[in-house]
């Protein structure tokens, strides 16, 4: 790591004051694929749902699939910041923001699929509790309402929990630029003079901050997983659905936080600060949550198999020998073959290692999710009333429209604030890694 501040100082202000001409027709690219899935958003609104593979009697398909998909990711963030503030560890100091920055962006992508799945978005307001002259009230017993106070909620406690410990780095650029950006980033760092009173206060917010929102965290996926626990649709209507939930989160959102930092690593030159020890440590973590989330696996799997309802053991077939058999051994390797030897042998954890475990674990996570809905939807306990699903190019555009978002929005963010936090590398100078 670079032994003085000034070195740092301008290792991780150069990308923002200088940026690369490189970014320019790579955020054009990425626009441009946004675009096509924001086109193909009001094609569907102006046709109608149909244009989606969504039938009867499966109602859920690709979009609440990445629902679930893109709120398991925010949980990077703000799990493993919190946690790492909450310990202490030092090496955890030049990835918080990274982290911090996936909460914010995931949940911003994610909120928008229910928007999307509505065949009248427009109407979306109906779910918010407000005075009207109809005297409606949404119906809290839904657990869809609780997706929406718990999403909002966590939201902003997310974007406080981002924008603290940004103040100090704002008001560094803040001195260091002129023009609009000055305005901009005076704007962001509230009046601060590093004054002692300033600094004690911020630290105070900040750990308050930490301590609230992982019971939070928590609690949204837990939610999340109600939409599918509190019904009684085969292999949904289970109690071991919010601790599963949670943990796949945790699993997912760590890989994606990995493959976030390699990226930057390299495009950004970075490589003083995300050392190899950083892609170490968090690769254990992403070994333990493998052998975590292959545990509720097996767990759900064996009660299932051994309980034998006759509802549940024709979904359970239909991912064992049927026509979900190859997605669901994908799923497997990718969550637990593959990273599995990656993670546990320690010449193996390099950064290159965790990489190709996050990104098969990415691609393994989103194929649990539809493995979770789609079956089971088209499976039900009628016969006569079973289904298939096949996605559009409506909804595949839609999808691959918002990984690149989300890459494009950490790419524009690099290029406003400092993706690696100044002050606290700063600050731990002196202090001994652990």
């Amino acid at each position: 790591m670079a032994q003085t501040a000034e070195q740092i100082q301008r290792d991780l202000l150069r990308p923002v004051l200088d940026p690369s001409r490189r970014a320019k027709p790579v955020i054009a690219g990425l626009a441009l694929l946004v675009l096509a899935g924001f086109s193909a958003w009001m094609y569907q609104m102006y046709t109608g749902i149909g244009v989606a593979g969504i039938r009867r009697p499966v109602f859920w398909g690709f979009y609440i699939t990445n629902f679930v998909f893109w709120i398991g990711i925010s949980h990077a963030g703000t799990l493993i910041s919190a946690i790492l503030r909450l310990s202490n560890a030092t090496w955890r100091r030049p990835i918080t923001r990274c982290a911090e920055v996936i909460t914010v962006f995931a949940l911003l992508i994610g909120a928008m699929f229910p928007l999307i799945h509505l065949g009248r978005p427009w109407l979306a307001f109906w779910l918010a509790p407000y005075p009207n002259q109809r005297g409606l009230w949404p119906n809290y017993r839904s657990p869809l309402l609780w997706d929406f106070f718990a999403i909002n909620t966590y939201l902003i406690g997310s974007l406080i929990f981002l924008l603290l410990p940004l103040i100090p780095d704002c008001a560094l650029l803040r001195d260091n630029v002129t023009g609009w950006r000055n305005k901009l980033y005076s704007l962001l760092s509230l009046g601060w003079r590093g004054t002692q009173k300033q600094w004690h206060r911020l630290e105070a917010a900040m750990h308050i901050m930490a301590i609230l929102i992982i019971p939070v965290a928590v609690s949204v996926h837990t939610i999340v997983s109600w939409d599918f626990a509190m019904t009684p649709v085969p292999m949904w209507h289970s109690t071991i659905f919010a601790p599963y939930f949670v943990a796949g989160a945790i699993f997912s959102g760590i890989a994606a936080l990995i493959i976030a930092m390699v990226f930057l690593r390299s495009s950004l030159h970075l490589e003083e600060y995300l050392r190899p020890e950083c892609f170490d440590n968090l690769g254990k973590l992403l070994l333990v949550m493998s052998l975590l989330w292959f545990y509720f696996l097996f767990a759900e799997r064996l009660t299932t198999w051994y309980g034998n309802a006759r509802p549940e053991i024709a979904v359970f077939w239909l991912t064992q020998r049927g026509p979900y058999r190859h997605l669901f051994w994908v799923m497997v390797g990718c969550n637990f073959v593959l990273p599995f030897p990656l993670l546990a042998i320690k010449k193996l954890r390099t950064i290159a290692g965790t990489f190709l475990a996050s990104v098969a674990v990415v691609i393994g996570m989103w194929i649990e999710r539809y493995l979770i809905i789609v079956p089971s939807l088209s499976h039900k306990f009628l016969p006569y009333a079973w289904g298939t699903y096949r996605p559009t190019w409506v909804e595949i555009t839609i999808t691959a429209a918002t990984f690149c978002g989300m890459a494009l929005l950490y790419l524009l963010f690099s290029e406003v604030v400092p993706v690696v936090s100044i002050w606290e590398l700063k600050a731990g100078l002196r202090e001994p890694v652990r």
